[in-house]
């Protein structure tokens, strides 16, 4: 576990092979898509540290992180907490970032801002947290987050934070969607004074931001509708096994194209 102050060991290079990894073997293998809502494209200032928040659905989020990081923010430097017990069974998910926090306990709470403080110090970095803190279902409300983040507001008001929600779905295959959505992204230093230095007030913002990307990337998700999005990647497609083989062999017998696709395919 980090102690807190020193900066955890962040290896671009694992980044990317780990990112490659979770692409091509575990994304491609078990998900029909990893898609982007086009209505959430954040815009990050330059010159700034950067605070990703999200909510917490499932054991993929993680992975999802090291696509989304070696995908989309390549140039950046990532780390995230992860609960230190958790994390001594995934001890390779250090290389890339991932640091241990004991998990209700004010040694870990003091840690955990100790590490974030000394992550942030550098502008090009980027900081994934699972804001909720423990696996919650993306359709209850309201939300609720730990309190560790909007102390970290308080204490680094000059990065910039972004909202992500996350979902995970079937829609016309047999492998699942898994969706995610940014809000934009603000930088508390340049949010109402009377929000500043309040842990209360930040607490119901991110709250409150968090909440709304989540019901925008739900309502996206209702409408099944692939043109929403912008493809992260494509996985998996049709039922397999000897069911595929017979509809080819029965394509080919009778000169019909072969659609692996249960739905539409897309372009």
């Amino acid at each position: 576990m980090n102690s807190g102050g020193a900066l955890p060991t962040s290896s671009p290079l694992f980044l990317h092979l780990f990112g490659g990894l979770f692409r091509w073997w575990y994304f491609r293998r078990g998900f029909h898509a990893v898609r982007v809502s086009k209505s959430g494209r954040p815009i990050l200032p330059d010159g700034r540290p950067v605070i990703v928040y999200t909510n917490h659905p499932s054991w993929w989020d993680a992975a999802l992180f090291v696509l989304i990081a070696s995908r989309r923010f390549p140039d950046r430097r990532h780390f995230g907490p992860m609960d230190a017990a958790a994390l001594e069974r995934y001890g390779f998910m250090r290389k890339f970032g991932v640091f241990g926090i004991e998990l209700n306990t004010r040694r870990g709470a003091a840690t955990f801002l100790r590490t974030c403080r000394a992550i942030l110090a550098d502008q090009r970095t980027m900081l994934w947290i699972t804001a909720e803190g423990q696996f919650t279902d993306p359709r209850l409300r309201p939300v609720r987050l730990r309190p560790g983040l909007a102390h970290l507001m308080r204490l680094v008001p000059e990065a910039a934070v972004v909202p992500l929600a996350i979902e995970y779905t079937f829609w016309d295959e047999r492998y699942p969607e898994a969706l995610f959505r940014f809000g934009p992204a603000f930088v508390p230093a340049q949010e109402e004074q009377a929000v500043r230095g309040d842990v209360a007030a930040w607490q119901h913002l991110l709250e409150a931001r968090l909440e709304e990307a989540m019901d925008g990337l739900a309502a996206e998700s209702i409408r099944r509708d692939a043109s929403l999005f912008e493809p992260l990647m494509r996985g998996a497609v049709g039922v397999g096994g000897i069911y595929d083989f017979w509809r080819q062999i029965v394509a080919l017998i009778t000169g019909r194209p072969f659609q692996r696709e249960h739905g539409k395919p897309e372009s």
